[in-house]
């Protein structure tokens, strides 16, 4: 894919990415010639087929060059979130058995130093910017100069090592962060790339013009994928995946379209809907009245329905005056967004597209290489996560439970015959764990996961992540709910507020408290998101509603292990760590 686009689009514009406090670019050519090299440095090492190569960062163009450098040596990535700890770094590399490591700094080189007395396969780590010590540690200069070496003598093992992958042969290595137990190896050969690519390429929504704004984790499949889908479309993608540069990002490099997951999403939204409501008056009537104008003339679209002049003229003047500028905040030049990884809320979806920015919604697991389903850019229907791609099949199990089979489909856990065994069967279906139904148009609606399902011990069964999703669309402060009834009599929830909309929230009234952990425990933070979910309460079916909750002192934390790295909540952790707070909850401890 990779020396296919360089011959396709040599000079076109391959990546942009910040060097200091400007931003750079290389061509397709370019990025080949620097591939290249770093492919043979790693062939130097003495790397053989589909042996593993870790890569511990967060998103840089760095992580792009060494991963192609991986493939292209023949070799498999192994992804490591750099918030990951190091027993659990140290797991992965050694149930991996990686012979090398990309550590992005001294930080990421200090957790592999640590470890390596229990990491006997890991002859050497490479930095991007931590300190070499001319060993065991080396750095990227270093692994440069042994592949323009090995060039030098070897001409054509680059094109040697990549001649000789084979379509199932190992490209990825990816440990699922799990909700429930230790993470699992998901081994995604190189034919679950290509055909995300290809897949992706057929839905005709991207050209060699787009342009992309990377910033989600790489050690995540909706990142890998993405990367897929530009090597076979050709779009370039500027890369910068520090969190607190995304809206400043966005004004300069202005995309066409941005991935992320419903978080991104929803405090764009929040953010927006605090503001308003801080404003009130005038100013919020005049908003109220531009998004409804921008919702009838959105919902009008979808529907094929003709608009007439009296509409297009009101919808002109809330453009004007309201909805360009919200989609300013986003680069202006949006065409479409994707949302992954967990449930949009359709509030949320219903918003952006009253903006005139339409979100779609895609679905897919580590173990489908992140795609199978996504809403098509002429049918984004609110609510589902659209037809499967082509090539994917998709079935429904009796009890709800979502099976899916083709090319992106994994080759299994790594070194977990009896696991693999439980979600994969002879003839290619993945059990997914999640329950979901298709409608009469084959739309794949998600409700939630098999495992999350309460039941109340009235025999009622309730979708913790419906409601849950509901409440951040309503509640601008939210940053996490968790929904508790199993057993119980009624529902029950855990709520985390987001600290920077509790800041502004807190700055807008004048308020001299201003720690978090204060500022939750005061009766008007309470009062506010009381309101919040009566609002949410007021949607929801009876036996659904929230008769109780408790604000936390602190966010849920990935340190703490109570939100896996992709912000999804491992339920049962935070079931286990705050059972005395939710019986509380409970006065006759029913």
């Amino acid at each position: 894919m990779l020396f296919d686009r360089i011959s396709a689009t040599p000079d076109r514009e391959a990546y942009r990415f910040p060097v200091a406090d400007r931003w750079e670019s290389v061509t397709w050519r370019e990025t080949g010639e620097i591939v290249r090299t770093l492919a043979a440095g790693l062939l130097a090492l003495g790397i053989r087929p589909e042996e593993r190569v870790a890569i511990a960062s967060s998103t840089r163009i760095e992580w792009l060059y060494v991963d192609l450098a991986i493939a292209c040596a023949g070799a498999a990535t192994t992804t490591v979130y750099p918030s990951t700890g190091a027993a659990d770094v140290s797991f992965i590399l050694g149930d991996s058995g990686s012979r090398i490591a990309f550590a992005e700094d001294d930080v990421q080189v200090e957790k592999l130093r640590g470890e390596r007395d229990r990491l006997p396969d890991l002859a050497h780590v490479i930095t991007f910017d931590g300190t070499a010590d001319g060993d065991w540690v080396l750095d990227l200069d270093d692994l440069r100069g042994l592949g323009a070496k090995h060039l030098a003598e070897y001409p054509d093992a680059v094109d040697r090592a990549v001649e000789a992958v084979d379509s199932e042969d190992l490209a990825t290595l990816i440990y699922t962060s799990g909700t429930t137990g230790a993470p699992k190896g998901v081994e995604l050969p190189h034919r679950c790339w290509t055909y995300i690519g290809i897949a992706a390429d057929g839905l005709d929504i991207l050209t060699v013009d787009d342009l992309q704004y990377l910033w989600l984790p790489l050690s995540h499949s909706f990142g890998k994928m993405l990367q897929a889908v530009q090597l076979q479309v050709g779009f370039p993608t500027a890369v910068d995946g520090r969190m607190d540069r995304i809206v400043s990002n966005l004004a300069v490099i202005r995309p066409t379209f941005m991935a992320g997951p419903p978080r991104i999403f929803e405090k764009v939204h929040a953010k927006v809907a605090q503001g308003v409501e801080e404003d009130g008056g005038v100013k919020a009537r005049l908003i109220g009245w531009a998004f409804g104008v921008g919702t009838r003339m959105a919902q009008a679209r979808v529907a094929g329905h003709r608009v007439g002049p009296l509409a297009r003229a009101q919808h002109a003047v809330a453009d004007r005056l309201v909805l360009t500028k919200v989609r300013a905040r986003l680069g202006g030049r949006i065409r479409f967004l994707i949302s992954g990884s967990a449930a949009l809320s359709p509030d949320v979806a219903a918003w952006f597209q009253a903006a005139g920015m339409v979100v779609i919604e895609g679905y897919g697991m580590t173990e489908t290489s992140a795609g199978a389903c996504i809403v098509r850019l002429d049918d984004p229907t609110s609510g589902r996560v659209g037809p499967p791609v082509i090539g994917t099949e998709v079935r429904i199990a009796d009890d709800g439970e979502i099976f899916l089979r083709g090319p992106s489909v994994m080759r299994g856990y790594h070194r977990r015959p009896e696991a693999t065994a439980e979600v994969l069967s002879p003839d290619g279906w993945l059990a997914t764990g999640d329950v979901g139904d298709l409608d009469a148009e084959g739309r794949l609606r998600i409700t939630d996961r098999k495992k999350d399902l309460i039941k109340t011990s009235g025999g009622k069964y309730i979708a913790p992540q419906s409601i849950e999703m509901l409440f951040k669309a309503v509640c601008p402060l939210a940053s996490q709910m968790v929904v508790h009834a199993e057993g119980r009599n009624y529902a029950t929830a855990l709520i985390t507020l987001d600290p920077e909309a509790l800041t502004q929230w807190a700055g807008a009234r004048d308020l001299s408290v201003t720690a978090y952990a204060e500022l939750t425990a005061l009766p008007s933070v309470r009062d506010y998101v009381q309101a919040s979910v009566d609002q949410m309460n007021s949607r929801l079916n009876r036996w659904e509603t929230i008769k109780d909750f408790r604000i936390l002192d602190r966010d849920l934390t990935v340190v703490n292990g109570e939100v896996t790295p992709s912000m999804k909540v491992r339920r049962k952790v935070v079931d286990d760590a705050y059972r005395p707070l939710f019986d509380s909850m409970y006065a006759t401890g029913s």
